[in-house]
């Protein structure tokens, strides 16, 4: 029996597994091993294996696992079966950039509208997304029963579009913004901060050449 909660770490990597598994196809790629994953994404075979026995129990030994089924068990359990409703605020550079792509909705993500201050961005449209006027937000959010906002506004301005959001009834916040928000209990926080993978990728670099 799989185990319905799992830690932060396997929940992170699930995605990964999920997006490889998506670009194998073919009768030569009907089945798949959780050791053919590890090999292929350069990661752990224990790791692997244990992460996909905590959302499913299709493995057979010796075989794997149908590669169509493990996509479907993924798909539900990380919610992708199931969009989940999003607006955005700040349709600057960044926040256009997301309205744009196209991917969000085989990852269990719709972005209704987004939102923005500024008078030439109100009541225009990126793509198929239309931009408001960020004083409509708490009667869409109210209509709609939305939970998910997605903050792309500049970080000084961050904290007040947060504050608004819950107010609005949001319950998950998508920031990337480069700033802590400061949100009550049970109000969830997810920071993209571009900073943080940056000093990731310098220091794997200063270390790699430390040692030649």
């Amino acid at each position: 029996m799989p185990s319905r909660c799992v830690s932060k770490q396997t929940l992170q990597r699930l995605p990964t597994y999920l997006s490889f598994l998506r670009t194998r196809s073919g009768e030569a790629s009907k089945y798949v091993s959780a050791t053919a994953i590890a090999d292929a994404l350069g990661m752990n075979q224990v790791v692997v294996r244990k992460d996909l026995a905590s959302i499913s129990t299709s493995g057979r030994p010796k075989v794997g696992y149908v590669r169509e089924d493990l996509i479907q068990e993924l798909e539900r359990f990380l919610g992708y079966d199931n969009a989940d409703d999003a607006i955005l605020v700040g349709a600057g550079k960044l926040g256009r950039a997301l309205l744009s792509f196209d991917g969000f909705p085989q990852y269990g993500l719709n972005i209704l509208a987004a939102f923005d201050t500024d008078p030439a961005a109100a009541n225009t449209r990126v793509g198929d997304k239309m931009v408001l006027p960020l004083e409509k937000l708490p009667d869409l959010c109210r209509r709609t029963k939305v939970r998910i906002g997605i903050i792309t506004v500049p970080g000084e301005h961050a904290q007040q579009v947060c504050d608004l959001l819950i107010q609005s009834g949001i319950l998950a916040i998508w920031n990337f913004a480069n700033v802590h928000l400061e949100v009550p209990p049970g109000i969830l926080v997810q920071n993209e901060n571009m900073a943080v993978s940056l000093a990731i990728l310098s220091n794997h670099l200063k270390e790699r050449f430390s040692t030649k």
